[in-house]
């Protein structure tokens, strides 16, 4: 026979080791660009084609080639070390306005990686982005009305996402 109902406390139920990971705690390792130019940035996004087969009156759906979404970054633009400057010499490796020459994706490509951080400042979650270049840049407006900060934002497209931990 069952014991008598026990009464569950709030606190009991609740793991005491449960901290989350905070949206504010990363740093996002790019050759090139400096780590504290970062203010904004995305984890990777993936999704997958659908597959329809029909027999008869039915419908049947696979999983089909799988993609990587693009991702957008968000730097401040300090005077220097200039983002703007560090993100056309990336620009650069793929297509030289000047010159008109286009480079090999293996000059413009690259590898970055994003760490999570818990709140000693260890590694939690680290993502190494495979094959990874810029698609658009954006050096942003200016305005005489306000004190914002000057920014960059770039989106990003990459071949292969590996989530290490």
């Amino acid at each position: 026979m069952p014991d008598a109902l026990e009464t569950l406390e709030v606190s009991s139920m609740l793991a005491n080791a449960y901290e989350p990971k905070r949206k504010f705690r990363f740093i996002l390792e790019i050759d090139g660009i400096d780590a504290f130019t970062v203010e904004s940035t995305a984890r990777p996004h993936l999704s997958f084609d659908t597959v329809e087969i029909h027999y008869i009156n039915a419908r049947r759906y696979l999983a089909g080639k799988m993609a990587w979404a693009t991702i957008g970054l968000t730097l401040n633009d300090p005077i220097a070390p200039s983002a703007a400057q560090k993100v056309m010499q990336w620009v650069n490796l793929a297509y030289e306005a000047i010159t008109g020459r286009a480079g090999y994706a293996s000059f413009y490509k690259k590898d970055i990686v994003l760490k999570m951080l818990d709140p000693i400042g260890d590694v939690v979650e680290r993502w190494t982005l495979k094959g990874t270049w810029i698609t658009d840049a954006d050096f942003t407006d200016l305005n005489y009305t306000t004190s914002d900060v000057a920014q960059v934002t770039l989106t990003l497209q990459y071949d292969n996402a590996v989530l290490e931990y």
